[in-house]
């Protein structure tokens, strides 16, 4: 079945992510009228559109049957992968990391970080944690009774936590967050390289492989720093890291710095300025919270379904097989479309509700299975001491205007929340 193209054309616009309510409405009607079809838009090679969340988990579940790697890990016209295919050696992928590998590589590879990001070892990092999300509570109470809680907030404290493992200096965060919203903001104006929201492929990716560079310049210094000098940050573990006995490939290592300083911080920011967002839409639960910081966990956790920066990841069928009773073909591409998933009316009870006592709230927006987020536990652990030292201050809060997301189809979220306070 094919979907009609007035969705398929939806699915892939990233000015359809920016205003939400026409991508929430093109999956509402798809979870109802055709949950596992095929889209085609213009300019795209056909690919199946997953958007319930059983279905989305299954495919997760099975990495040998659904590879990440062997076409593009995002959603991409036929010409820009033919493009990124003769500058990459035939390779669909402008970086490999974590995410655009398969096994064995991705459990190498993986398994190289994995103990930095276990529960139990991040949590020695709460106190030093606390100690950073107390000084942007007071960064933003100095602003009086007005800052924009997305720019002045929560940009900056995720990427300070991540930037502070990694081992980047401070001096470079503003750098690394310009780099961040370059890469996953290629689409929109405001915040890609050129200012400008009409490009043509060969000047998307000529922007796109430019601000890759500008990541690798500089990591590449800190490698070479790190292999002489080796310290107690994750820096120094990528830099001295073996495969196998072989030191990273020059891609793979580079790769796997970007993906730390990209999505080590910007998936969190996104969250938390839309957990903002939410509650001054939702008085109600902003005072539930601020009667019970007991709800603190499940505020948490009702944010990243709500927001679910991550909006599609590509898999590719290495054999025939079926899925919710269709016939997928070897070689066929899905989208799982993670949104779509947390909004499920047949998973999620009243799902466009914002709930901070949601039970159980068990969502897809870290994916699921060999690939689940590598740093969700530090994600959630940032977000929590966040609204611990913030919520206590907090004496009211509301919008100060319209807040905007960022353009995009693949991560994305608020741009900008402006509001109103008193803090004490």
């Amino acid at each position: 079945m094919m979907i009609p193209k007035d969705l398929a054309d939806t699915i892939v616009d990233p000015r359809a992510y920016q205003e939400r309510s026409r991508s929430d409405e093109a999956f509402k009607r798809l979870r109802a009228e055709a949950p596992l079809a095929v889209a085609q838009p213009e300019g795209f090679d056909p690919f199946w559109v997953v958007t319930r969340f059983d279905d989305i988990q299954a495919v997760e579940k099975q990495n040998e049957l659904f590879h990440n790697g062997d076409r593009s890990t995002v959603v991409t016209t036929i010409e820009a992968d033919q493009k990124v295919r003769a500058m990459m050696g035939g390779s669909p992928h402008l970086v490999r990391s974590l995410v655009q590998m398969d096994n064995p590589d991705h459990f190498a590879y993986r398994r190289l970080t994995q103990a930095w990001f276990l529960p139990q070892n991040i949590r020695d990092l709460e106190g030093r944690i606390r100690e950073i999300a107390r000084g942007f509570v007071d960064r933003m109470a100095a602003h009086g009774e007005r800052c924009d809680f997305a720019r002045d907030v929560s940009f900056l404290y995720p990427l300070h936590v991540i930037m502070e493992i990694l081992g980047v200096p401070e001096a470079d965060e503003p750098r690394m967050l310009k780099l961040t919203q370059e890469l996953f903001g290629s689409a929109d104006p405001e915040v890609n390289r050129s200012g400008s929201a009409s490009l043509d492929v060969d000047q998307g990716l000529a922007q796109l492989q430019a601000t890759v560079m500008d990541f690798m310049t500089y990591f590449n210094a800190m490698t070479e720093d790190r292999r002489k000098n080796p310290r107690k940050d994750l820096a120094s573990v990528i830099a001295n890291g073996a495969i196998e006995g072989q030191p990273l490939g020059h891609l793979e290592a580079m790769s796997y710095y970007i993906i730390a300083a990209t999505a080590g911080h910007d998936t969190t920011s996104n969250t938390t300025a839309g957990a903002l967002w939410a509650l001054c839409e939702h008085q109600d639960q902003f005072r539930k919270l601020k009667e019970n910081p007991g709800l603190i966990p499940g505020h948490v956790e009702e944010s990243i379904r709500w927001e679910t920066p991550v909006k599609h990841f590509m898999r590719t069928a290495t054999d025939d097989a079926e899925l919710a009773g269709q016939k997928i073909a070897k070689g066929d591409w899905l989208m799982l479309c993670y949104p779509s998933g947390n909004r499920d009316e047949a998973h999620f009870t009243d799902p466009y509700r914002y709930d901070i006592e949601r039970t159980p709230n068990k969502h897809v927006a870290f994916g699921y299975g060999a690939h689940v987020c590598l740093g969700q536990h530090l994600a959630r652990m940032e977000m929590r001491i966040l609204w611990e030292e913030l919520l206590p201050r907090l004496e009211s809060i509301e919008l100060d205007g319209t807040p905007t997301r960022t353009a995009a189809n693949f991560v994305c979220g608020p741009k900008s929340v402006p509001v109103r306070f008193k803090m004490h």
